[in-house]
């Protein structure tokens, strides 16, 4: 039997993920995920690529939605949904503005980066949708995640990655966080199976394919130790290249909303 092994949430976008038993899904995405982005003086939001300590930094939710801070040799910091509070103009794709989180959050986040930034947050992910490039149908509310609002590996996936990355040369198996994914599904599969699936059932909730994802040079970080490699990205490139990029996992839209919990039954269906 296929079922979910784990989830995790990404609060602010590019921190370390954050694993939770069980999470409420909304038509966005799961709550509490990739909400919450640290913008530059120019509106610009950062991304792990080029700020690598971001993957430094745990964002704990609470029941408020409030967030906890965390790194290692830093003071924790609580940062209180800003409701109501400052907008700011941002330089996001398909957002033009989020609500700005206060000072004692931009000089946390602006302390750990070097540099003058600024904790926003997406009051509204109506106001941000899929784009029909991504498998949007024009009216699909988007968080702050890149084109689609759940990420699905398989681990069968993952560890036919692992075995051609061993084939090839002795670089240490890849973990599963490189890929940030919110759902990682495990059971009776082939690898890659999910490339085909079109709808998926997650216990109760019901989701429907949006496209497969495209992988950057953020999964050739290690999230611990920060060091860069070329790898998964040179393997993937050898043997899960189309279109001129390399690919990953699913991205996936919810058409029902409820809640799904490790342990929850998957059931991927192929359509022809």
């Amino acid at each position: 039997m296929t079922r979910v092994t784990a989830l995790r949430v990404h609060p602010v976008k590019a921190t370390a993920p954050v694993t939770v038993d069980e999470a409420i899904v909304e038509l966005s995405g799961l709550r509490d995920d990739r909400r919450w982005a640290v913008i530059d003086v120019d509106g610009r939001r950062l991304n792990a690529t080029t700020h690598d300590r971001l993957l430094t930094v745990t964002a704990t939710p609470d029941a408020s939605g409030a967030l906890t801070l965390t790194r290692p040799g830093d003071d924790a910091l609580t940062v209180p949904r800003p409701i109501g509070g400052r907008t700011i103009a941002v330089d996001v794709s398909r957002l033009a503005s989020m609500v700005d989180a206060g000072d004692l959050a931009a000089t946390w986040f602006s302390r750990v980066l070097d540099q003058p930034v600024r904790l926003a947050w997406q009051d509204d992910p109506s106001r941000r949708v899929i784009s029909p490039d991504h498998g949007g149908t024009g009216d699909d509310p988007l968080s702050l995640a890149d084109t689609g609002p759940i990420l699905l590996t398989t681990r069968a996936s993952l560890d036919q990655l692992n075995s051609w990355i061993a084939e090839e040369q002795a670089e240490s198996a890849m973990s599963m966080q490189r890929f940030r994914p919110n759902v990682v599904v495990d059971g009776d599969l082939d690898a890659f199976v999910e490339d085909a699936w079109r709808t998926i059932r997650i216990g109760e909730v019901g989701y429907r394919f949006a496209e497969h994802c495209d992988r950057c040079v953020v999964t050739t970080i290690d999230p611990v130790t920060l060091v860069r490699g070329r790898e998964p990205i040179r393997t993937l490139a050898r043997h899960r290249r189309w279109d001129g990029k390399t690919w990953f996992g699913i991205r996936i839209v919810p058409m029902t909303t409820g809640t799904i919990a490790v342990g929850d039954e998957v059931l991927g269906t192929c359509h022809t």
